[in-house]
């Protein structure tokens, strides 16, 4: 998935407003920050394919060390600890550490049978939503508008300040959006360098606009 792991780092930011959706859209994309990094130094590795759609070009091979179960357990608590220890705000620590589990779990849904529980665990799982456009469209399109809403519209997590407030996050909201759907329908990387490189901006570039998002539509407590 890509918008509905963005989408959990929304919802994170409604169940504890005084974390910043910066801190929580990090962990949300914690793992593929990670897979990122990992790709460029050759611990892990993807193949790639020809066709459209993620489901088609993407062969995850080995990323166990960013996407096993065990593994975003770990990654999870190193955040949590570090957000504990800087911010004594328990409430925030699990939040954190429970969005970066939710990572392995939409994964789970959204792959085919590539997500292990632990590095050098054989066995592999996977329902393969994203074998069908149109399911992934609805499912996880179906989350991200939900989570839009309970940011931005119903719950009234934030207040714009200014002008930038609404036409940044709704600008951010759309190229998400259509980043979202290339992904799951556009064409494949050109080599796996390639996409590691460009990826690693995208998500960083993702997590930066969700600071920003921060202090341009503050909360009623005191994001920290």
């Amino acid at each position: 998935m890509l918008v509905g792991h963005i989408a959990v780092g929304l919802a994170a930011k409604r169940i504890t407003p005084r974390v910043s959706l910066g801190t929580t859209v990090l962990a949300a994309v914690l793992p593929d920050l990670l897979w990122c990094v990992f790709l460029l130094a050759g611990i892990e590795h993807v193949e790639l394919r020809p066709g459209r759609g993620a489901a088609h070009y993407f062969g995850a091979s080995d990323m166990a060390f960013s996407h096993s179960l065990l593994m975003d357990a770990a990654w999870g608590a190193l955040l949590a600890a570090a957000y504990f220890f800087a911010r004594r705000y328990a409430r925030g620590a699990w939040t954190l550490f429970a969005a970066v589990m939710s990572h392995w779990l939409l994964d789970f849904v959204a792959h085919r049978p590539d997500m292990v529980l632990a590095p050098g665990f054989g066995w592999r799982f996977g329902l393969g939503l994203w074998n069908s456009v149109a399911a992934t469209v609805v499912v996880e399109g179906g989350i991200w508008l939900l989570a839009i809403i309970v940011y931005a519209v119903y719950a009234r997590v934030t207040r714009p300040n200014g002008a930038m407030g609404v036409y940044a996050f709704w600008i951010g909201i759309a190229f998400l959006t259509l980043a979202w759907y290339g992904n799951i329908a556009g064409p494949p990387p050109s080599s796996q360098r390639a996409m590691a490189i460009s990826s690693l901006v995208f998500f960083s570039c993702v997590v930066a606009w969700a600071y920003w998002m921060n202090r341009v539509r503050p909360s009623c407590y005191n994001s920290v």
